[in-house]
């Protein structure tokens, strides 16, 4: 797998986060910690694209 389509399916799962995120947030009684790891898994793939782009 080449560096450039690591970090495009890296940016897919990312939007697939920020989707869920969004969608969690929307659902009442949804568990904050639950979102918390979304949120964490989130920002973890966003280091490592910035980390593979740079």
């Amino acid at each position: 797998m080449s560096l450039n389509s690591h970090v495009a399916e890296l940016k897919r799962k990312h939007a697939n986060l920020s989707n869920a995120v969004d969608a969690a947030q929307k659902t009442p009684g949804m568990d904050t910690l639950e979102i918390a790891d979304l949120k964490k898994q989130k920002l973890r793939l966003k280091e490592e694209i910035e980390r593979l782009s740079n």
